[in-house]
């Protein structure tokens, strides 16, 4: 039992708490709350997790509430996004909520504060508000409304909702301590004026509650037991606690803020403002760009849900901010498609080889594995014939001992085929080499038995047969920025630090049996990478994504 306590995490030691001290588990109940105006991304993952994973520990339902108080900003568009992304990611949510199902309770109990002289309708800009504010040393400073009477608050504020106001002209504050050592205590606004249509509510309202209002009275009204935020809420959690003592019923049970540390990403960002500038600005091509730490563009990219989720739970959860080095997710992409990946070859930089002793015109079907961490997966056959493409890379006319892929006079293996030998190559007028001629030791065909096909040699290519060869677009991505920590920079933008090489599209040359491929469909181009055909694929041109490469080579690139 007690090693069982030592490996839960802070936020499930809470729940554990609560359980001892009154908490029934029917008590339980817990919400993911995006806000729909943007896609989600990788830091989003670990707060899914978080929820759906208690609710699935201790048998409780999840709600996904969408926080929709800010029609200028937020679309359907998001509210679709994010509900396909939370189902890929493989998370079922018990109800599916929105802030602006509340709009015309949380109206009603803003009235009855009003009543209660605990809030107040304020005229003055918000330039002057700010400057009253004061500073964490320094009090601030009254409203000179803040003592009008309950009448004219009252009616200020149903003048507000029927829409006589322009906005930026008058909010509703909550009248709480305008020298609270908390500046969030000090008045806050609960309501502006809003004169846009809401994507659910359309133009019913031009009022919208703010989200310190709105997020702990939706976690009451759904009788959510925790609600858990990154660390940035914590100052607000003394805010949340206050809107909850206005209206709490004490026969209802009272929901709790708890905060947890946010994880960034290396080389990348997470902020939804920068995400969308990326977007607008074109540098990336829409918020599912496989360059971009969004969920979608993960998916796009070819990362499988349960990399994902892997990655969350090595990481965990921790009470303080930190940066996690993108090679991480990578690793957790890489030890997962390396079980369920089909193998296949792919040529990305070809250079010619003819087998001068082999018939012209022959063609022979060679069996090969599918995938050889996965016996069930079975085997496939791959034609082979005089003409080749092999990667430019694994040819050099001379080379030392070290060097174990072809030269002249030497021999290499051709994955799951024969063995070859280099006698000469062609080069054009520059001096480039275009093609090799070579020939093949006919008794040496893999799995066939003989002894010439247990010949050691020391070097294996990848290859693909020039008349089967499918042509593909094949895009090459990386890291987005060059700096691990991009937005950190107080004297320099974070737009600096993009990558102008975070990609590059080459047509690669494919075996004939990826012919069949469809977008979303994930493999090993062997001795290359793992790739994903991409979205943009059709039947007349397969288009594939570099999902990653089969080892961590941005470490040596950078000389670390």
């Amino acid at each position: 039992m007690s090693e069982a306590v030592e490996s839960l995490n802070f936020i499930e030691h809470i729940v554990e708490e609560d359980l001892k001290n009154g908490y029934s588990k029917q008590d339980l109940r817990f919400r993911f709350p995006p806000e729909p105006n943007g896609y989600l991304h990788i830091g989003h993952a670990s707060s899914i997790c978080l929820n759906f994973g208690l609710g699935l520990r201790y048998n409780a339902p999840v709600n996904l509430r969408f926080d929709d108080t800010n029609p200028a900003k937020e679309e359907q568009e998001y509210v679709d996004a994010i509900k396909r992304d939370v189902e890929w990611l493989g998370f079922k949510w018990d109800t599916e909520r929105y802030a602006s199902d509340y709009f015309q309770q949380l109206y009603d109990w803003a009235v009855e504060l009003i009543k209660k002289g605990k809030a107040y309708v304020d005229e003055q800009s918000s330039e002057e508000m700010a400057a009253q504010k004061g500073t964490p040393t320094q009090a601030g400073t009254e409203s000179p409304y803040r003592n009008r009477s309950v009448d004219e608050n009252l009616d200020l504020f149903k003048r507000m909702k029927a829409g006589e106001f322009a906005e930026g002209t008058h909010v509703l504050r909550a009248k709480i301590d305008m020298a609270s050592s908390n500046m969030l205590m000090r008045d806050p606004i609960m309501y502006r004026v809003l004169h846009k249509a809401h994507h659910r509510t359309n133009t019913d309202w031009c009022i919208y509650p703010m989200y310190d209002w709105t997020h702990g009275e939706s976690d009451y009204i759904e009788q959510v037991s925790h609600s858990f935020c990154t660390l940035e809420f914590a100052m607000h959690r003394e805010l949340y606690d206050w809107f909850l003592d206005q209206v709490v019923d004490s026969n209802k049970l009272r929901p709790k803020q708890r905060e947890f540390a946010r994880r960034n990403l290396s080389h990348t960002v997470v902020s939804k403002r920068k995400l969308l500038q990326l977007v607008e600005q074109k540098v990336v091509k829409g918020w599912d760009d496989p360059r971009m730490s969004t969920i979608s563009g993960l998916r796009r990219r070819g990362y499988t849900p349960e990399s994902i989720r892997n990655f969350v739970d090595t990481i965990g959860i921790a009470k303080r901010d930190n940066l996690i080095d993108v090679s991480l997710l990578e690793f957790h992409v890489r030890e997962h498609l390396n079980k369920i990946a089909p193998r296949v070859m792919g040529v990305l930089n070809p250079l010619k080889v003819v087998i001068t002793n082999y018939p012209e015109g022959d063609v022979e079907w060679l069996d090969t594995e599918n995938n050889p961490e996965d016996a069930s997966a079975g085997t496939r056959q791959i034609p082979f014939s005089r003409e080749l493409f092999i990667e430019q890379e694994d040819f050099r006319e001379e080379a030392n001992r070290k060097f174990f892929r072809l030269k002249l006079g030497g021999e290499v293996r051709l994955k799951s085929g024969y063995i070859i030998k280099a006698e000469s190559c062609t080069k054009d007028t520059d001096g480039n080499i275009i093609e090799v001629q070579c020939t093949y030791d006919p008794k040496s065909k893999s799995g066939s038995g003989t002894e010439e096909s247990l010949r050691k040699v020391k070097g294996t290519l990848h290859w693909v047969s020039v008349p089967h060869a499918l042509k593909a677009e094949v895009r090459l991505y990386d890291r987005l920025f060059t700096d691990e920590s991009p937005d950190t920079h107080k004297d320099k933008d974070f737009m600096e630090f993009v990558n102008p090489d975070s990609l590059k599209v080459i047509t690669g040359y494919l075996e004939p049996s990826l012919s069949e491929a469809k977008a979303g469909d994930r493999y090993q181009f062997q001795r290359l990478g793992y790739f994903c055909v991409d979205p943009d694929s059709s039947d007349e041109k397969l288009v594939f994504n570099r999902t990653v490469g089969l080892r961590d080579t941005w470490a040596k690139i950078q000389g670390k």
